[in-house]
């Protein structure tokens, strides 16, 4: 897999990087700093050094957050791209965005179910009709899923150990939270919860601040800070939204989107800092990372992984919203048939 990740480098490199991103000095070599640029105007505009990187985002970075053209493709829900590029095997990046607001949505855990067990068999194609966004969810070890899991109510796995671990729960109104570690204990005996599952490494924790071990002068040992692949992160906005990121290789146009290049984890954390969010989290990413998105005429919008999963997250209309569109669909016929 390493040589062949090489492979895939060094085609990339004599493909053709652009000079911004050709020129720097790899994080891999040490002898300097990886860096990050957004296409905002026609053109690439530098924002972000792991040499000089923010250890705490406060706010939305004005030169990323305003590239976003944001599109409401259902009531609650609306995507966005982004394309960055970066140093070394990130020099093409294409970035899809959705944003949820959870007063018009719910969010709801599905699974690879078969047979009484649960087995890496989820994909977004398993995904409910009623749908309108899906992803896959958490980490995995094998074909389950790595850490603490609940299903309808129910705990199936027990928590993971792990200090860069985020555990996400929905409550029985469809709301998702944020957990840290050494919160999940006393959570596993709390009401309310309907499903959780668990996800590493932390992106961002407390309010935007990027955990010690992203750093780049951190000395904590576990976490690769140099190593790109394709990324899938969930985050928390400060204005309650939830906002999910998914990354794909684009070089030659998108030609070679299934190759698992891309950000590294210090660049995602980054990413997910410099769109206005206080809290993120990655989950599986590689040939894992998937999504769906469907709009409100029921058009459906893939992004396919490899590889099954054992969990995702669904994302649906809230029933009130569900209600008032059903009627709003019944008017139009009515409105169609008198006419």
């Amino acid at each position: 897999m390493v040589v062949r990740r090489l492979a895939l480098g060094a085609l990339v490199v004599a493909l053709g990087a652009p000079s911004h991103t050709r020129h720097s000095v790899s994080e891999e070599g040490g002898e300097g700093a990886s860096a990050l640029a957004v296409s905002a105007g026609g053109e690439w505009r530098p924002w972000w050094r792991s040499d000089s990187a923010p250890t705490r985002w406060s706010k939305p970075l004005d030169v990323v957050s305003r590239a976003v053209e944001w599109r409401a493709v259902t009531n609650g829900v609306e995507t966005g791209e982004l394309r960055l590029s970066g140093s070394g095997e990130a020099w093409r990046v294409r970035v899809i965005l959705v944003r949820m607001d959870p007063k018009l949505v719910r969010f709801q855990l599905d699974s690879g179910f078969e047979n009484g067990f649960l087995r890496a068999a989820w994909t977004v194609d398993r995904a409910p009709a009623e749908a309108l966004v899906a992803f896959n969810a958490g980490q995995f070890s094998g074909a389950l899923p790595w850490g603490w899991v609940v299903l309808r109510g129910r705990e199936f796995l027990p928590p993971g150990r792990g200090p860069l671990s985020t555990a996400v729960t929905i409550d029985t109104a469809g709301v998702l939270r944020w957990s840290p570690p050494d919160s999940i204990q006393s959570l596993r005996y709390s009401r309310g919860i309907a499903a959780a599952f668990q996800s590493y490494p932390t992106l961002l924790e407390g309010d935007g601040d990027v955990p010690l071990a992203l750093r780049p002068d951190s000395h904590i040992t576990g976490v690769s800070l140099d190593h790109g692949d394709s990324r899938l992160a969930i985050g928390a906005l400060r204005d309650g939204r939830v906002l999910v990121a998914l990354t794909r290789f684009d070089g030659l146009g998108g030609l070679l989107e299934a190759i698992p290049l891309g950000l590294t984890t210090p660049q995602t954390a980054a990413l997910m800092g410099a769109l206005g969010c206080k809290r993120a989290v990655m989950l599986d990413g590689g040939i894992s990372s998937q999504l769906l998105v469907r709009d409100s005429t029921g058009v459906v919008q893939r992004w396919p992984g490899i590889r099954r999963v054992p969990l995702g997250l669904v994302v649906a209309a809230r029933e009130s919203e569900s209600r008032e569109q059903g009627a709003g669909s019944r008017r139009q016929e009515a409105g169609n048939r008198k006419m």
